[in-house]
């Protein structure tokens, strides 16, 4: 007998559909045979969305699966930044990826994005392929440093130039950036700036010095530290910075989000100390969530011991799964009992993400309870840039 034709599920593309099939198979799988048969389809499914730069496709399947089945969405989302960050690459004879080398900065004045001169490119292909990097790798780099405003804006740009710079890491040479149409970075006092590159392997072989058998992601991390960020330093005259390990683009860039954040509370802490003379136990710092439909970040107002003036603020935001628990504040005030502040006042209203009119800049918590925007004293504040919040 013939079988009715179902309509769509909530009215979703055709392509959308094949995907939240091939996904939620992959999910239910249970066998590493039937992952093969589930693997290339859907890989073969996201090339294809990727090639066309139907970016509003695979948007659209990820925000269905979202909340359909976590467990699709992850098979799917690891499948489609898999796919990006390798090049769209799927024949039998090498493996490409995309890699970023992420750092952590703060400076008083303009943390740099800029271009990379060619003596600190070839000292940072050669750190990379001693202490990240496993031997025989091919490497090609691109010649600039990016800011987070300036790395590709989704999936299938992210595709693209993996594919440009994985072309260069054929020839184990480097790629040049046109900077004419890179978007303005934004100023702040802590932000991450990032080193791009890729490369190539003969299939199945290592990529990583911690796929090798004489070392560990640890160890490679310490010499990267230890090598790396001597070649790092020219770029980021006048700023502190800490080095993250380079890694696949995707998972670099989520462990630069992760890290940035306890940064970003020493940098302020360190910060107020050397702009207003205050150490860090003459300092308050006030924390409180801040919601749309549910929280998205904590602000941590910080004001001196005794008053009410808040003269700096910094995010936290929440990353993936993580929600408002007992856990993330208490890695909040670790974070600042580590940094040498006591008086922790927490507070449970529940913000709305304000941001003032005139700058963007976003409201802190003061300890009154009311969003209001940071502000350093006059004195301080005539000292600093004019764009920096």
């Amino acid at each position: 007998m013939k079988r009715n034709r179902l309509g769509r599920r909530g009215g979703l593309p055709r392509d959308a559909e094949q995907l939240l099939w091939l996904a939620n198979g992959l999910a239910d799988s249970s066998s590493r045979a039937e992952d093969h048969f589930w693997d290339l389809r859907l890989a073969a499914a996201v090339d294809h969305l990727l090639s066309a730069e139907d970016e509003d496709t695979l948007t659209t399947a990820l925000d269905h699966l979202s909340t359909a089945s976590v467990h699709a969405y992850d098979e799917l989302a690891d499948m489609i930044e898999s796919r990006a960050e390798g090049a769209l690459k799927s024949d039998g004879q090498q493996d490409v990826l995309l890699i970023a080398v992420p750092v952590m900065a703060w400076s008083r004045y303009r943390i740099p994005a800029a271009p990379i001169a060619a003596a600190v490119m070839a000292n940072l292909r050669v750190q990379l392929k001693a202490h990240v990097l496993a031997n025989g790798v091919k490497l090609a780099l691109a010649d600039f440093l990016f800011s987070p405003d300036q790395l590709p804006q989704g999936y299938c740009a992210t595709a693209d130039l993996a594919t440009h710079i994985g072309r260069a890491a054929e020839n184990d040479s480097d790629l040049h950036i046109k900077t004419d149409n890179l978007p303005e970075t934004a100023q702040f006092l802590s932000d991450n700036r990032y080193i791009l590159g890729a490369v190539i392997v003969p299939k199945g072989a290592p990529i990583f010095r911690w796929q090798e058998e004489d070392c560990t992601r640890d160890q490679a991390l310490e010499q990267w530290r230890a090598q790396g960020g001597a070649c790092i330093t020219p770029l980021l005259t006048g700023c502190a910075f800490e080095v993250v390990l380079p890694d696949a683009y995707f998972a670099a860039s989520r462990e630069a989000d992760k890290m940035s954040r306890p940064y970003s509370i020493q940098a302020s802490v360190a910060f107020l100390s050397t702009t207003m003379d205050a150490p860090a136990a003459s300092l308050r710092a006030v924390v409180a969530p801040f919601f749309e439909r549910q929280v998205e970040e904590f602000r941590i107002g910080f004001t001196l011991r005794g008053q009410s003036d808040v003269v700096h603020g910094v995010v936290w935001p929440l990353l993936g799964a993580e929600d408002e628990s007992v856990e993330t504040l208490g890695q909040i005030e670790a974070t600042l009992r580590a940094c040498g502040i006591t008086d922790i006042l927490t507070l449970d209203n529940e913000f709305p993400m304000e941001y003032c009119d005139d700058c963007g800049a976003p409201m802190y918590p003061s300890p009154e309870g009311e969003a209001v925007h940071a502000e350093l004293p006059e004195e301080q504040a005539e000292q600093m840039p004019k764009h920096l919040h």
